[in-house]
């Protein structure tokens, strides 16, 4: 049987589970399989009833709910494991009464290593429990799938042997475990088309792949076996399973999808849901995404270089060849860190409703790159904190060039500034205060040769983490007005992820405004330039 659609089985609620720490509840089971539902997988395989009397609990209640919510739509097969025992099969059996299309996976270990140490069987007394276990099954379900364990490390005589006999036996699917992730593309797709031209059947049959990412190469030998005629892949969610995982569902059908070119393959799959899927299983097992992973981690459709930024604002293609719509995901993602470029921030900015050109976009960018060298990315609120403080914020006629501050335990705090006047020269002082803060705006005072009274004083973190960006906002009171009737206050705000920093350039952004109010000839002009 070979055509161009791929059957997606999806094997998270089996082979997923039973990732450490990743075991779900029969509830959270429903959650998963209602999802894959919408995802439009082609079979789900729900656990292994004969594993607990819980799991076979859930296959019931996963092949019910499934089946019962489907509407005028078929629904997806439900798939239940077996081992190729008979209490396993009548376990397996009972637990998919419900289903609308139940069938029953069995599976026996076939390489010379399993066979030796873990069955302790011969290749005679294996051939002839598969054949027995796939007559049995077929008995209690009209579908019937057949794996032989391990098959990338059988001799491939043997392989071939007991694939003829499970499909004489009734397996109308046939899977091809790399159960250890072991074999190269090329090699698996080479096992895969071999099985094809010297099994009898074959033609008349599905040949599955179910690859593990021993070797981070489950996505790989999964394509190299459905170019060589495979026509069902068993993938999960996110790529979680047994140790390293398997073939993620996303990857698996992404690649199919982006390069049709190669493939002309076609599934059923709604890729829209393959995000808010990714979301949920992960949610669920607490296995959180990596996120650099490819479709669905957070990155993938994120740009920080200002090369790439550019690029994509230009034409997306440049550097991306799936849309993140397609997939889910939103839209794609300018991330300014300390990489972005001009063009980036320009964007962005318009974006937040801030149209910034010439000297504006000059002096937004520089700031933003100061902050960028500090912080690991500079988010939406960030940037509005920027530009409210450093674009819409009055200039001058003064400018804090530096701050330093020393602090211990044993000694009153230190600030020394170095200010830029009206004049144009710069000036040095310094000041000891109770604390930092005190001490900074001492010094600041010293310079502009003005005293203040702070009646206001509120620091508060932009965003989370600790690299957040701190905002500061001051309000200061002409300290000669101090007695009078109606005396007016002054207000200065400023961001910096160092919040000694906010809050020194807050206050002197609130003393620019109150010396701007003055009568003219009013405000110090003559600073003596530092020696």
């Amino acid at each position: 049987m070979h055509s161009d659609y791929v059957h997606i089985f999806d094997t998270t609620l089996r082979d997923g589970e039973q990732s450490p720490g990743a075991s779900m509840t029969t509830p959270e089971k429903l959650r998963v399989a209602r999802a894959l539902a919408r995802l439009g997988v082609d079979v789900i395989e729900a656990g292994f009833p004969a594993a607990s009397p819980d799991d076979k609990n859930a296959v019931s209640e996963v092949a019910r709910t499934v089946s019962d919510e489907s509407g005028d739509g078929e629904p997806p097969v439900i798939a239940g494991l077996a081992r190729a025992t008979r209490g396993d099969i009548d376990a397996c059996a009972e637990a998919l009464e419900p289903a609308t299309r139940p069938r029953i996976h069995v599976f026996i270990a076939t390489s010379p290593i399993h066979r030796e140490h873990k069955l302790r069987l011969s290749r005679e007394d294996v051939l002839a429990r598969a054949r027995e276990a796939v007559a049995y099954a077929r008995e209690r379900a009209d579908d019937v799938e057949f794996s032989p364990e391990d098959a990338g490390r059988t001799e491939p005589e043997f392989l071939y042997e007991v694939i003829e006999a499970a499909i004489e036996a009734g397996a109308g699917v046939i899977n091809i475990p790399d159960t250890v992730g072991y074999t190269l593309p090329d090699e698996f797709g080479g096992i895969i088309a071999n099985i094809r031209k010297e099994v009898s059947g074959a033609d008349q049959s599905i040949i599955s792949v179910h690859c593990h990412d021993d070797l981070g190469l489950a996505v790989a030998n999964t394509l190299a076996g459905i170019r060589a005629g495979a026509r069902q892949a068993e993938v999960t969610i996110n790529g979680i399973g047994e140790r390293a995982g398997n073939a993620s569902l996303e990857e698996v059908v992404m690649a199919l999808r982006a390069r049709n070119d190669q493939f002309h393959l076609a599934t059923g799959i709604e890729t829209t849901e393959l995000v808010p899927t990714s979301r949920l299983v992960s949610q669920v097992t607490g296995m959180s995404v990596q996120p650099n992973k490819a479709i669905v981690g957070r990155n993938a459709f994120a740009h920080e270089a200002g090369i790439h930024q550019d690029g994509i604002l230009k034409h997306q293609e440049t550097y991306e060849i799936i849309s993140p719509d397609s997939v889910g995901a939103g839209s794609s993602k300018l991330v300014l860190g300390k990489h972005s470029g001009r063009h980036a921030l320009r964007s962005r900015l318009t974006q937040l409703g801030h149209e910034l050109d010439g000297e504006e976009l000059d002096r937004a960018f520089a700031r933003f790159k100061d902050l960028a060298d500090r912080a690991k990315a500079v988010t939406d609120r960030d940037l509005l904190a920027l530009i409210d403080t450093e674009i819409y914020e009055p200039e001058g006629p003064f400018t804090l060039d530096n701050l330093h501050i020393v602090s211990s335990t044993s000694s009153p705090p230190t600030a020394t500034v170095t200010m830029t006047g009206p004049d144009g020269k710069r000036r040095v002082e310094a000041a000891v205060g109770s604390g930092p803060l005190e001490a900074a705006f001492r010094a600041i005072e010293a310079a502009v040769g003005h005293r203040c009274e702070v009646t206001r004083f509120q620091l508060e973190a932009v965003t989370e983490g600790r690299d957040a960006l701190g905002e500061a906002s001051v309000r200061v009171r002409d300290g000669r007005d101090s007695e009078a009737a109606l005396p007016r206050d002054f207000h200065g705000h400023s961001a910096d992820p160092d919040v000694l920093v906010a809050s020194a350039r807050a206050y002197v952004a609130a003393i620019n405004r109150m010396l701007q109010s003055a009568p003219e000839g009013d405000i110090p002009v003559s600073m003596e330039t530092a020696s």
